[in-house]
């Protein structure tokens, strides 16, 4: 200013009152121009100071800014991020990176948080798990923010980012800031320093201003504070970031800045800058094509040494004007080894929760050690092979001897070299099976070509095991309280790394699993066998002769369990036959004992010759009495008969009379000699152990060949079929024309049964046969003892014409006190009814229902000896009673070549 004063005055032609002036002050023109220089240059300090205070506080607050978005962003794009976030504890995983990450970054906190807001990491460890004091919603549209609030370390600055996934969609948010007190600190250390150089400016001003002013420019490159302050902030964002490399590449190649992070990251020289990147030889032929190409990259990965690198690439220039590149480089190696160990841990997770709900899925060994097979292959092993003790395969505890079954062989390839299901092994001791079985410990084997001990059990098999490719074996025992079970062996063939130690481990996990539930299914085996044998003990194990019907019947056991069921066919007198039919609700042994028990009631009840409604209301009283016993012996499992149903039928061959009464059971089915099928309406009474209601009886006349087709329930219900389907299936088995009871028992069974029953079945078929006339005489008795002699005569007639003229003798006298008795003691009318069967049958009936008592009579006892002399002359005697009185009866046995020929079969299944 003073220099162009000097040449105004130089130049211009001041007026003459100015230049009179001039004339006669200089002095005060001097002093006016030193004082507005003054009063300038005081002016132009305190504008300076008040500019520097005010720009050392903005810019201290935009480093925080930067820093915090820096270490934000760095963190946020840290590959296997996305993963980690998605592991089962992030925090554990996240906690000492960001601790570590926040040091070397100079801020006071980086906070990662899920989507919600709740942190996974925090300086002050209480904090996590709390909410996230801030704006979330920006970022979690894909945005970075930067704010000022009040967090849990005070007033904050801090910066937000998304962390996002492959597939650009965000799963979580990264935070990292300072508090606004270190900020203010920073200002506040530089004003001394602004204010003395304010000082210094203000004494030197006369003589400096010029000096200052033209240095500050030449020093600034002609750049306002808009442009200094980007500058700025981009040189202290590139350089002061967090472990990251920094490189700033010129549009023509050359490398213009390379911070020792990236140096030291890219194995540069000490003279890179200024280089074009071509003329580096150590650095990685894919990151400088990278970085010579300019494009945009996020996050690719390169290799630089034994580093894996994250590299993120953008212009300089946002508009995408060409000015350079730069490029951010992160050492990202541990991150990755991280994040496998996660994805390896997490796989393991996810095959053995795989295995917790795949394997025990039924009570059967063989199929839970074939889970077994299938849940290891592929995931685990690409071969699998179970070996089971023999004894575990039915229900015993092993007996510790080396000879194993194979009990299931699975792999990814069907033509395997392996021993197939079902061989008998005997490892020899040098093997690992015989090894592991016998200590109870696994046994890695790296290499099956060097195995020589391996190898002795079988060369050629174990050499064609080797040839197929196999090359890696774990042998792990299946144990279980204790006890050795057999053996899993866990094979590798595709997968080229053996199995190690942490491969072990996770065998031994699995293999526990399913010993657990091969040990359940062994012992629910011995139970189911031992139960199964109890109730086919109980059961008939082969039919009584007799000829009024042909027989056949089946019954199958249910696969979880046995039950009640139960079949019976028993003669009767008078060449009768009852059909028995029952199901006790329940399973297991206490079902089974019950049902055994009922089935000796029937036997019992049935020999005192009982009308079907008679002998379902005395077995109605033994269930209620069985209940009051147990429940009286104490509660428990199984305590009482839960429930039980019953069918009894008698079928007469004479009159073809077939006499029914059930107790809740279903109704039999009446196969006709043309082969329709019908289901008589019975009168249905209460399950045995209701008591109160009386059972009824109903009679059918059924032709000769008439099939009676009795069941239990589970032969027609089944969990994916209703009753009424299962009945009108049977109707459409049943609907056959010349089909014997044998064949109907196996075409009803293929059609009505599942693969795996879940009920006991019991199926009883009876074709019915006519006793004709020529087997049978009958004649009526006057109430005359005098007509005792007659019916001898008729009686004697009737055996020569059929034969048994040895047989006259004792009938005579069996059928003369029979009759003498009726006539004596009875009320008429009197009838007496020869049959020929398999046994010569006396019957006389008459109208009185008071039963005769075999007695012993004393010497001097005029009478008391006809039913003694019946009983010795017979082989078996006895009364029923009918509607119209009482029937005394008598067998004698026939001639050996006299015997009938009827008969019945049965196939039990």
């Amino acid at each position: 200013m003073v220099e162009h004063a000097d040449r105004s005055r130089t130049v211009a032609k001041p007026s003459p009152i100015a230049k009179s002036r001039l004339t006669r002050s200089p002095r005060s023109v001097a002093g006016q121009v030193f004082v507005l220089q003054v009063a300038v240059v005081v002016l132009l300090v305190l504008g300076a100071i008040l500019a520097l205070v005010l720009e050392s506080r903005h810019s201290s607050e935009s480093e925080a800014r930067t820093r915090s978005v820096a270490a934000a962003v760095a963190f946020a794009h840290a590959p296997g991020l996305p993963e980690v976030l998605k592991s089962p504890d992030p925090t554990a995983v996240l906690q000492p990176l960001t601790e570590d990450a926040r040091q070397q970054a100079g801020v006071d906190f980086i906070v990662v948080m899920n989507t919600q807001g709740i942190r996974y990491t925090h300086p002050l460890p209480d904090r996590i798990g709390q909410p996230f004091v801030g704006t979330i919603g920006p970022s979690l549209a894909g945005h970075i923010l930067t704010e000022s609030v009040h967090g849990p370390l005070g007033r904050e600055v801090q910066a937000v980012v998304p962390v996002t996934a492959p597939d650009g969609s965000v799963v979580g948010l990264v935070s990292a800031g300072l508090k606004v007190k270190n900020v203010a600190t920073a200002g506040d250390r530089q004003l001394p320093v602004i204010l003395g150089t304010g000082a210094a400016a203000l004494a030197v001003a006369t003589g400096g201003t010029a000096l200052v002013f033209r240095r500050l420019k030449r020093q600034t490159r002609g750049l306002g504070p808009t442009e200094m302050t980007r500058v700025y902030e981009h040189h202290d964002a590139v350089l002061h970031a967090v472990r990251e490399g920094v490189v700033i590449v010129a549009p023509d190649g050359r490398l213009l800045l390379a911070n020792d992070e990236a140096k030291e990251l890219l194995r540069l020289p000490p003279d890179a800058d200024g280089r074009h990147l071509s003329e580096l030889p150590d650095l990685d032929p894919d990151t400088a094509e990278l970085l010579l190409s300019g494009r945009t990259a996020t996050d690719e990965v390169h290799r630089s040494g034994g580093r894996l690198l994250a590299v993120n690439q953008r212009p300089t220039d946002r508009h995408g004007r060409a000015m350079g590149t730069v490029a951010t480089i992160r050492d990202s190696t541990e991150l990755q080894a991280l994040a496998g160990r996660a994805e390896v841990a997490g796989n393991r997770l996810a095959l053995l929760y795989e295995a917790g709900i795949g394997i025990g899925t039924t009570l059967d060994v063989m199929r839970t050690a074939e889970e077994l097979a299938r849940i290891a292959v592929p995931a685990f092993a690409d071969f699998v092979t179970v070996d089971l003790a023999d004894p575990v395969l039915q229900g015993d505890e092993p007996t510790g001897t080396g000879d194993l079954r194979r009990a299931a062989v699975h792999g990814i390839r069907d033509d395997h070299p392996f021993y197939p299901r079902g061989r008998l092994i005997a490892f020899i001791p040098s093997t690992p099976q015989a090894r592991g079985f016998d200590s109870g410990r696994s046994q890695v084997v790296p290499d099956l070509s060097v195995a020589h001990g391996w190898q002795a059990q079988d060369p050629e098999r174990t050499r064609e095991i080797v040839d197929f490719g196999v090359h890696s074996l774990i042998t792990t025992p299946l144990k279980a309280r204790g006890i050795i079970l057999g053996i899993a062996n866990f094979w590798r063939s595709q997968k080229p790394e053996p199995f190690d130690d942490e491969d072990r481990s996770l065998a031994e996990e699995l293999v526990a699993r399913a010993a657990v539930s091969i040990d359940n299914a062994r012992r629910y085996t011995r139970e189911h066998t031992t139960a199964v044998t109890l109730q086919r003990s109980l059961l008939p194990r082969a039919l009584p002769e007799q000829s009024a019907l042909t027989v056949a019947y089946r019954y199958l056991p249910a696969q979880s369990g046995v039950s009640g069921d139960w079949f019976d066919v028993i003669p009767l007198s008078g060449s009768r036959v009852a059909l028995v039919v029952g199901d006790v609700v329940g399973h297991g042994l206490h079902a089974a004992a019950t049902m055994g028990r009922l089935r000796t009631a029937v036997h019992n009840f049935s020999a005192l010759d009982l009308a079907p409604d008679e002998l379902l209301g005395y077995l109605d009283e033994l269930v209620n009495r069985i209940d009051l016993e147990e429940v009286d012996g104490g509660p428990g499992p199984g305590a009482g008969v839960t429930g039980a149903t019953c069918l009894y039928a008698i079928y007469d061959p004479v009159s073809r009379l077939c006499t029914i009464a059930r107790a809740g059971h279903p109704p039999p089915a009446l196969v006709g000699p043309d082969g329709t099928v019908a289901f008589p309406e019975l009168p249905i009474g209460p399950p045995l152990g209701t008591g109160g209601m009386p059972y009824e009886t109903a009679q059918v006349q059924l032709a000769e060949g008439t099939q009676i087709v009795l069941y239990t329930d589970g032969l027609v219900e089944e969990r994916t079929r209703d009753f009424d389907v299962g009945m009108e299936l049977l109707r459409e088995v049943l609907a056959r024309r010349e089909r014997q009871p044998e064949e109907h028992c196996r075409a009803v069974l293929d059609a009505l049964l599942p693969a795996r029953p879940q009920d006991d079945v019991a199926l009883l078929i009876a074709k019915t046969r006519v006793l004709g006339a020529e087997h049978v005489a009958e004649r009526t008795v006057q109430p005359d003892p005098a007509c005792v002699a007659e019916v001898r005569e008729w009686s004697q007639a009737t055996l020569d014409g059929w034969g048994l003229s040895d047989l006259s003798f004792g009938t005579e006298l069996v059928i003369s006190e029979l009759v003498t008795n009726a006539i004596r003691y009875g009320s008429p009318p009197v009838r007496v009814r020869l049959l020929r069967d398999r046994s010569l049958i006396c019957e006389v009936a008459d109208g009185s229902s008071t039963s005769p008592h075999l007695k012993y009579a004393a010497t001097t006892d005029e009478g008391g000896r006809g039913l003694f002399l019946v009983a010795q002359l017979t082989e078996r005697w006895g009364t029923r009673y009918t509607g119209q009185g009482k029937v005394i009866w008598a067998e004698q046995p026939l001639p050996a070549d006299q015997g009938s020929d009827h008969g019945a079969t049965g196939s039990p299944d």
